[in-house]
């Protein structure tokens, strides 16, 4: 029994320490060294203070600033409730969730075809992105808040337009909290403004 159980043990052991401790270590210690702002959550830090992280949308309702996808995810970009509705293409609640979000997109101005990152939620309800086309349907509405020339809010849009890795994976997006940060450097708002309009 002994010369069987002995074994067992060390090995127990000997991956608990391999496998449990010094590659879970290993790694953090690579990710550190390669890749430190991606290994330590994608922080976005203003004068000192983490306003947020690149991976997570948050949610903006002002007229001032530009707005991310509606978000399933508890109340909105809940990072412990991260889901989709997971309602059907013909379910009463998601058409009557979409034909609101049609209806206030159209009550903030936007005008032809909306784009349906606009008004439809992400698999993940974190989305951070939305593509160039929502983030340039509400250029008028950003730009008429903040009393700048459309032309202005449109190019920094532009600017911000995250192409594809290696210009095949994934699709153009647009950050929507590096995108306002970027907008209240052009053109601030108050401290409160930016509280009222991420919650």
């Amino acid at each position: 029994m002994t010369q069987h159980l002995r074994p067992a043990v060390v090995l127990v052991i000997l991956f608990t320490l391999l496998l449990g401790i010094a590659y879970p270590l290993a790694v953090l210690g690579i990710g550190q060294l390669a890749m430190p702002h991606q290994a330590n959550g994608s922080l976005i830090v203003d004068r000192g203070t983490v306003v947020g992280s690149e991976l997570i949308g948050q949610t903006f309702t002002s007229a001032g600033y530009f707005h991310g996808r509606p978000s399933a995810a508890g109340s909105g970009y809940d990072a412990s409730a991260s889901s989709g509705s997971n309602l059907g293409p013909a379910s009463k609640a998601l058409i009557d969730r979409t034909r609101a979000s049609v209806a206030s997109a159209r009550a903030d101005g936007a005008s032809g075809p909306l784009p349906p990152d606009l008004v439809t939620a992400s698999g993940s309800g974190l989305d951070p992105d939305v593509s160039p086309a929502a983030a340039y349907v509400q250029v008028a509405r950003v730009a008429k808040a903040r009393g700048l020339p459309p032309v202005r809010v449109n190019a920094l849009v532009q600017r911000n337009v995250k192409q594809p890795l290696l210009g095949i994976l994934g699709e153009p997006r647009v950050n929507v909290l590096e995108l306002n940060r970027q907008l209240d450097a052009i053109a601030p708002q108050s401290a409160g403004e930016l509280d009222r309009a991420r919650h």
